[in-house]
């Protein structure tokens, strides 16, 4: 039996309508349902866990379920990143990083995840400074001495890193081609290892996050040349930035950011992204943050993904002229 025009349009609506349900029911404003894992591709401590748990925290406040956090570390962060990739429940989330989303693309041959494929960019959550630290007894008091007396001495100074890809190998990387200085590199299996050496003179110079190294810079048993942030940090006041040292648009920061699936829903994304954004300006965040060096940032789905892609084409530069590969 033949169906009339209008019955028959009524029907494939109704189809139609069916067939998205599911998607319309992922993005109601009932979202979260349930308590959201917040993955961390890190081991516990450091300043990955500081930004995350100072987050989830004030998070769960806003979206009024819990955010908890799950430490998954192993392959520079690209087994966490592979498992969020692929999550389909709605409430897994991951911090993104430097590492995972502007460096691995360019130092590992081939990704388990597609850092602009697979995720959707929540909220820039913040940055932790990268300092350039020499031994005390190096004749050089700041960056415009150490980049003429590297110029000077070729061949002669070295600097230490936590190993290939990390982010004291990117940063010296870094300030060797803005500067155009040869500096040879001597790797390590981890920070600590590294600024044991430091410390003991047996390495000249290295960058490293700000909360490992605060303390033994205030007692001089290390030297601060510069810092990688775009403004001097409160820590460090008398300490003058990269870019002010005759380097204009240098940046070299440790960042972290709020990641989701692809598969998360727009109406989802931009709550989460409120959230996110508001957690890291409450004092509560801020005094947590401040303790770390680390500075809140957040913002914008569309600004953070606009900030990946332009970290990303900075450091596609530097792993190329380094030929950086990881360990």
């Amino acid at each position: 039996m033949s169906l009339s025009s209008p019955r028959r349009r009524l029907l494939l609506a109704g189809t139609a309508a069916g067939l998205a349900a599911p998607a319309l029911l992922r993005a109601q404003p009932g979202w979260p349902s349930r308590s959201i894992r917040f993955v961390v591709p890190f081991a516990p401590g450091g300043s990955s866990e500081i930004v995350a748990r100072a987050t989830a925290l004030e998070m769960g406040k806003a979206l009024g379920q819990s955010v908890y956090v799950d430490n998954k570390p192993g392959a520079a962060g690209n087994i966490a990143m592979q498992e969020v990739a692929r999550a389909d429940d709605q409430h897994t989330v991951v911090l993104g990083h430097i590492g995972t989303l502007a460096v691995n693309p360019w130092i590992f041959d081939r990704l388990p995840y597609d850092p602009v494929k697979d995720f959707r960019a929540i909220s820039l959550l913040a940055k932790v400074p990268s300092l350039y630290l020499v031994r005390p007894d190096l004749p050089v008091n700041n960056l415009k001495e150490f980049v003429a007396y590297a110029k000077k001495n070729p061949g002669r100074l070295n600097y230490g890193s936590a190993g290939n890809g990390s982010a004291g190998h990117l940063a010296m990387e870094y300030l060797k081609m803005a500067s155009d200085t040869f500096i040879l590199h001597v790797p390590y299996r981890g920070t600590g290892p590294q600024l044991t050496d430091l410390l003991a003179g047996r390495l000249d110079a290295a960058s490293v996050g700000a909360p490992a190294v605060l303390q033994f810079i205030r007692t001089g048993k290390l030297r601060c040349i510069a810092t990688g942030t775009t403004q001097r940090i409160p820590q460090l006041p008398e300490v003058p930035t990269v870019a002010e040292q005759g380097y204009p648009g240098f940046e070299m920061t440790q960042w972290y950011g709020l990641m989701a699936p692809a598969s998360l829903p727009t109406a989802a994304a931009d709550k989460l992204a409120a959230a996110a954004a508001a957690s890291v300006r409450q004092p509560g965040t801020s005094e947590k943050f401040s303790a770390d060096a680390a500075i809140g940032v957040g913002g914008t789905p569309a600004e953070f993904a606009k900030f990946i892609a332009v970290e990303q084409q900075r450091w596609k530069a530097v792993v190329a002229r380094a030929k950086i590969k990881p360990d």
